[in-house]
């Protein structure tokens, strides 16, 4: 039994009894009330996931919102043989055609009293995910935003401050922390069935050499080619250069945060859940743009490349032992590698946790296998002598996972795993939107801290920190060191204006 399994939603349990021997098997009541009317704003491919995943017994989507007409498209229609079915295959027809469109998150915004509209889910590019959450919070709205939290440690404790001020919800969209699977292996963990952790090692490699493979780099769309010259107009005021930036924000430094941003968050979070969301003491690493834009390598294409991001990253955290102290006992740490490169994914993304007495492998946020390390009158594990392995089909009998798909996944047919996509294997998506609407319609914020939240602002501000400053080891080549003033909302200091670091 988990020991917080009182927070689990309704969708968990059921994913929870299936991934024993570990469940999360008890919940709070189901929802009280009507659901929470809700705007979503961005519908782009992670938007998608979100309106796709939304649990609509808590949520009510009354209105969605988009720059590209695009993507505000997609978000009714989806995507053919896709995971993201759209929501009127999510809510039949009927339903689907009372959701209102709007072209910009202003414009819904402006509507939202009328609406009826109680928060907001932000699935935009990382540079606006502050603004938008900001305006949002002004009017009295619950905010849901997708990591990473924001662009910048200052924008992220304004929004912690602004929430605090309004006595508002703000929810971060790291979904590790409502995975059950994640919750199962980090029992496993914390119970100290691993023994002594010193190494966790961490990597997301992708190979997108072969032509058209980059799904950062992306074409402008015919729909919204048509109205590219009216948006480059008024781009400028939602944080783009043009259409091209907007369409490709991943690639650039005004718009992204890179590889570090994008996917390392993810797995440092992992880490730091393992290791007892403990704040990391310093990070050093390289990062460049080796592959895309030099001379003489790949097609003509990649050696014009314009993307500003690093095409691959190395890095290297230290993060304090159960038993560290700076004075007294500074050797006990445990050292977190994150690699993330563009040429080659022969190993499956994951992390992989090295404990004295076994090993954990969380791999592609589909299994955790657990291998046991070889001691005095017993032999060790190995890839096939795994004690146990959380992975469930549908049914809920054992079985290899083919219906779930990764936060990169491009279409995948549902026609290959017999059901919808979305629904077959929880990677905690639907369970902090449905945690997300209870803790709103609970209004306990006198109780549980941050409203009860599993990943609140302030959880969420150590991972953008954790990101951002890895970013700023790799640009000046140097160790960093991590102050406990930046992990402090009421703080001004943040490492991106830190002079010491330059």
């Amino acid at each position: 039994m988990c020991p917080d399994a009182s927070s689990w939603p309704e969708s968990a349990r059921a994913q929870g009894a299936l991934a024993r021997p570990i469940s999360a098997t008890r919940s709070y009541k189901e929802l009280e009330g009507n659901p929470v009317k809700v705007g979503f704003i961005g519908t782009g491919d992670e938007g998608n996931i979100l309106l796709t995943e939304h649990p609509d017994k808590y949520m009510d989507v009354v209105a969605v919102a988009d720059l590209r007409p695009h993507n505000l498209d997609r978000a009714f229609k989806g995507d053919p043989n896709d995971v993201r079915i759209g929501l009127q295959r999510k809510l039949g027809a009927e339903k689907a055609k009372n959701i209102k469109g709007f072209k910009s998150h202003k414009e819904l915004l402006a509507n939202a009293k009328d609406l009826g509209i109680e928060a907001v889910v932000i699935a935009t590019p990382l540079n606006t995910h502050a603004p938008i959450a900001m305006e949002a919070m002004d009017l009295g709205l619950h905010v849901l935003t997708e990591k990473l939290m924001a662009r910048t440690v200052t924008e992220c404790k304004q929004m912690i401050r602004k929430a605090k001020e309004k006595n508002l919800l703000l929810a971060v969209g790291h979904q590790r922390h409502y995975s059950v699977l994640y919750e199962n292996a980090n029992q496993l963990v914390q119970n100290g069935l691993l023994g002594d952790i010193r190494y966790i090692r961490a990597q997301w490699h992708r190979n997108n050499s072969f032509p058209n493979s980059d799904q950062w780099r992306n074409s402008i769309p015919a729909a919204d080619k048509a109205v590219e010259a009216e948006l480059d107009k008024t781009i400028k005021e939602y944080g783009f250069d043009s259409l091209k930036e907007l369409v490709s924000w991943r690639l650039y430094a005004s718009t992204g945060g890179g590889l570090m941003a994008e996917l390392g968050s993810h797995q440092l979070d992992a880490c730091s859940i393992f290791l007892g969301k403990v704040h990391p003491l310093a990070v050093s690493g390289y990062g460049g743009k080796n592959f895309y834009g030099v001379k003489g390598v790949g097609s003509a294409d990649k050696q014009s490349d314009d993307r500003e991001t690093d095409d691959q990253i190395f890095v290297t955290f230290e993060f304090p032992g159960k038993n560290y102290d700076p004075k007294t006992n500074d050797r006990d740490v445990c050292i977190v590698t994150y690699s993330s490169i563009n040429t080659n994914k022969f190993e499956p993304y994951g992390e992989l946790v090295y404990g004295s007495r076994g090993t954990l492998f969380m791999k592609t946020e589909k299994e955790a296998l657990l291998w046991k390390e070889e001691g005095r009158g017993s032999e060790g594990g190995g890839p096939d002598q795994r004690l146990w392995v959380v992975s469930t089909n549908q049914t809920g009998s054992p079985g290899a996972v083919l219906a779930a798909y990764e936060t990169s996944a491009g279409p995948k047919a549902a026609a290959n795993t017999g059901g919808d996509l979305a629904t077959n294997v929880s990677r905690g998506y639907k369970e902090e939107m449905e945690h997300f609407a209870h803790c709103i319609r609970t209004q306990n914020f006198a109780g549980p801290k941050e409203g009860g939240l599993r990943c609140p602002g302030t959880t969420a501000m150590a991972d953008a920190i954790m990101a951002i400053t890895a970013n700023l080891a790799m640009k000046h080549k140097k160790r960093i060191e991590f102050k406990p003033e930046w992990f402090d909302y009421e703080s001004d200091a943040v490492p991106e204006t830190d002079s010491s670091l330059a």
